[in-house]
């Protein structure tokens, strides 16, 4: 038989103030307004949870000039997720409000693509524009992690438990990657950042932070490829994704991304 997963999508923080130009690089509307969602997301099945992304701590919302609507670690206890049990994280990739909640995981293997980690530490790094979206304590703690034999690289596409598949995409960071989770409605992809809203993928309109375009553009036809239709593909920071799903109980933060959407 084969393995089938749940997914869970969970909102812990908003962004309110974003315009259409910071999301696309060929806005229709420059001053737009276009919020952004930030989510942690969940798979649970065959007897185990896989969490993808740490999410950012209180410190960089308050760095940074975003809003938490809880921390992501109380994101996932709402779900009945205790984050200390939690055994496997998949880091997409280092920006800040990815890997900033590391330290939420003390029992956690992290799995990232080595060219990320190679990106995020090397050269590139020495300029102040490619390091703006990340923070040196996640680097770090990366590196910690790496060291204390909690940190698998892997070079490509992997597969990191029953059915379930990493795939490097890069574009917009040096090595960010996808999973692609076969649940009941077919096999959904989790693009994280390498799909930001559906506008972007669905209109080859690029998120404008963007480390090599082209790059990008190729990654939408590798993860449509990937996925069983376009509402299986789920970017990583698209508000529609908390009204096109159905919640988990009454939690409104909450949506289960292995049925069947329920809106448009």
């Amino acid at each position: 038989m084969s393995p089938s997963y749940e997914i869970l999508a969970l909102r812990y923080g908003i962004f309110d103030g974003r315009r259409q130009f910071q999301n696309y690089i060929m806005p229709d509307d420059h001053a737009a307004d276009d919020p952004l969602d930030f989510l942690v997301f969940a798979i649970r099945g065959e007897g185990r949870t896989i969490v993808m992304d740490t999410g950012f701590n209180p410190e960089s919302a308050k760095r940074r000039g975003r809003s938490l609507i809880c921390t992501p670690d109380q994101a996932l206890r709402n779900a009945g997720i205790d984050p200390a049990g939690v055994r496997d994280v998949v880091l997409t990739h280092m920006h800040w409000d990815h890997a900033g909640g590391m330290h939420y995981f003390p029992a956690a293997t992290f799995h990232i693509q080595a060219e990320e980690m190679a990106y995020c530490t090397g050269p590139c790094m020495c300029q102040p524009f490619l390091r703006r979206p990340f923070d040196v304590d996640d680097v770090q703690s990366a590196v910690r992690a790496l060291y204390a034999d909690r940190m698998r690289m892997h070079q490509g596409t992997a597969e990191i438990a029953p059915g379930i598949t990493l795939h490097l995409i890069g574009g917009h960071s040096g090595g960010i990657q996808s999973i692609r989770v076969p649940t009941a409605r077919g096999h959904v992809v989790l693009a994280g950042d390498a799909v930001h809203l559906w506008g972007n993928i669905r209109r080859r309109n690029p998120f404008p932070v963007v480390v090599d375009v082209a790059r990008m553009l190729r990654g939408f036809e590798i993860l449509e490829g990937l996925a069983d239709g376009p509402d299986h593909l789920i970017p990583g920071h698209d508000p529609l994704i908390l009204k096109r799903f159905p919640r988990l109980g009454d939690n409104p933060e909450i949506v289960q991304l292995h049925l069947p959407p329920v809106g448009q």
